[in-house]
């Protein structure tokens, strides 16, 4: 099993003390799987994703990653293995390159070790390919991120993380706030790194698609998977 969560629970400050947001949430991601998780708005999905991504503090459970607990790897490690894409698509300052680039420039730090140089950043000529293989061809890497639309900024800030060759990736309502077209482009971005043998968790908000090969509901605090295949 690539990515295994056992009895995750996930408490949040509330009125009158604390709120159990997720309450013992398990679920198993297997490689070459895409997983829906559906559910009504403030059902904790994101809050989920964060979870599985190691970005909240104080999170009762267990994860595992390609067989080894969370413990055994660095926070650094795991995020680059379980890469998170957030709903809005963050640009830096800069250009198209620059963003590309972005996780080149950081040092991963190996548990109980010193931090190490990132891997080698792609060449100019094989960012041009990236681009134009989702559609990008018409986006010189030297344009300013800041003149990227929704959709191009949504399919730029995809590639990033693509690029980083994680083995899970995290998407949070990835589609919701763009057109057909960069929609279904970044719906085939993930079916490609499905066939990687990728495993992909995709927030939606009440409906799946035909594509999820596992639905998962989160309602009420409670995770139930819905149907598999």
């Amino acid at each position: 099993m690539l990515l295994e969560a056992s009895s995750l629970t996930i408490t949040r400050p509330g009125d009158s003390g604390p709120v159990a947001v997720v309450s013992d949430a398990s679920l198993s991601l297997s490689e070459g799987t895409l997983n829906d998780i559906v559910g009504p708005s403030g059902s904790g999905k994101t809050t989920l994703l964060l979870a599985l991504a190691r970005l909240l503090p104080d999170v009762r459970g267990e994860l595992r990653l390609q067989g080894k607990a969370a413990s055994e790897w660095s926070p650094q490690e795991w995020r680059t293995r379980v890469a998170l894409l957030p709903q809005t698509s963050s640009m830096v300052p800069g250009t198209v390159a620059d963003n590309l680039l972005l996780p080149y420039t950081l040092k991963v730090r190996h548990h109980g070790g010193a931090p190490s140089e990132a891997p080698s950043a792609p060449t100019a000529d094989e960012l041009r390919a990236a681009l134009d293989q989702v559609g990008l061809a018409d986006i010189a890497l030297d344009r300013p991120s800041a003149r990227l639309s929704v959709g191009q900024a949504s399919r730029v800030a995809l590639l990033r993380v693509l690029l980083t060759a994680p083995a899970v990736l995290l998407l949070d309502e990835p589609d919701a706030a763009l057109d057909d077209e960069s929609a279904a482009q970044v719906a085939d971005m993930t079916r490609e790194f499905v066939s990687a043998r990728g495993a992909v968790v995709r927030v939606r908000h009440l409906r799946s698609d035909a594509e999820a090969d596992a639905l998962f509901r989160l309602e009420g605090g409670r995770l139930t998977e819905v149907t598999s295949r």
